[in-house]
């Protein structure tokens, strides 16, 4: 078992916190339109520094810890771009100014992170005292996966947000943004704006992932500290990602058939391990190593496939991929034609 000092979890919370801060700064109080080129940088410096963490990290304590620390930093990530696709959603949705959507992702970034540190801790706590519970989130991972890959060729419907809905009937909404304000006067009236709807929108969705991505890091580790880490440094870089490859988002038409047979990859491995604890012991088991190298291939494989579908067909557009059926919605960016 993975032993961490309270200097070393001391120290990884500082580092988080520091490039939570540089993340704030840029994006909240420094408004602005992200270019390519600054987004690239950004984003090389969030990866570079997830990569420089995890060698010092194997170095300290040992590959077998290292490369679970790697193979959940990649499941984050891969779900982390799914979780762009319903941000561009949102903000497509909503309209915020370009200026604005930094400090929109910002705060959902950190809300996601602080949802992800309570389930994080829930869920160890749970696997420690409940070996069924592997069972119980290999299960929710299989029933994700199924859902998901039926789901395909939908996005979420931001429309049917129980928690947006529940604003809206609590605040008036302005219809017009108020520079970067959530709330205003007009008349003498409090009023929310639609950024304030905006945030909600991201951290409810950002609530769903948290109960699909944290199951699925558990399976390719039991280590609190290494879940934490791989989803804190999986979710710094989102800001920067987002500028980056919102335009590309479109393309990865097969996204969502990748991550639903990692989610079912992981679910499986969930349900072997419990079955291997606690029923029949000579159940196969499989390893971190293998985990890693599914996981890789199979993104390989859905970014090369639906690069190449693409080219082949410039009218194929990617989607986000859904847990429950909705209706078709026509594209915003139609709508404003």
């Amino acid at each position: 078992m993975l032993e961490v000092t309270a200097l070393g979890w001391t120290l990884t919370i500082a580092v988080i916190v520091a490039l939570l801060a540089l993340d704030l700064t840029l994006g909240v109080l420094r408004p602005h339109a992200v270019g390519f080129r600054e987004a690239t940088a950004w984003s090389v410096f969030y990866i570079a520094v997830a990569l420089a963490f995890g060698v010092v990290f194997a170095q300290v304590a040992g590959w077998d810890y290292g490369t679970e620390y790697f193979a959940g930093y990649i499941v984050e990530k891969s779900l982390s771009v799914d979780n762009l696709f319903v941000f561009v959603i949102i903000m497509s949705t909503f309209a915020v100014p370009e200026k604005y959507q930094q400090k929109v992702l910002t705060f959902g970034i950190i809300i996601a992170l602080v949802l992800r540190v309570i389930f994080i801790a829930l869920g160890a706590t749970l696997l420690s005292l409940f070996s069924f519970m592997f069972l119980i989130f290999g299960l929710l991972l299989i029933y994700t996966a199924v859902q998901l890959f039926r789901h395909r060729d939908e996005d979420p419907s931001v429309d049917d947000n129980a928690l947006v809905k529940a604003s809206k009937r609590l605040f008036p909404v302005t219809d017009e943004y108020a520079g970067g304000k959530l709330f205003t006067r007009i008349d003498g009236r409090r009023m929310a704006t639609p950024l304030f709807i905006t945030l909600i929108a991201i951290g409810s969705t950002d609530l769903l992932f948290a109960l699909d991505s944290i199951p699925a890091v558990f399976g390719v580790t039991e280590e609190a500290y290494i879940v934490f880490v791989a989803n804190a440094f999986a979710l710094l870089g989102l800001r920067a990602l987002f500028f980056l490859v919102k335009g590309l988002l479109d393309r990865l038409v097969y996204l969502s058939t990748g991550l639903s047979l990692i989610l079912a990859f992981i679910g499986v491995k969930l349900v072997l391990h419990w079955l291997h604890e606690d029923v029949w012991h000579d159940a196969p088991v499989i390893g971190t190593p293998v985990s890693l190298g599914v996981i890789l291939v199979v993104l390989v494989i859905t970014t090369v496939a639906s690069l190449a579908k693409t080219r082949r067909d410039p009218s194929a557009k990617a989607h986000a991929g859904s847990l429950r059926a909705h209706a078709p919605q026509e594209d915003p960016s139609r709508q404003a034609r």
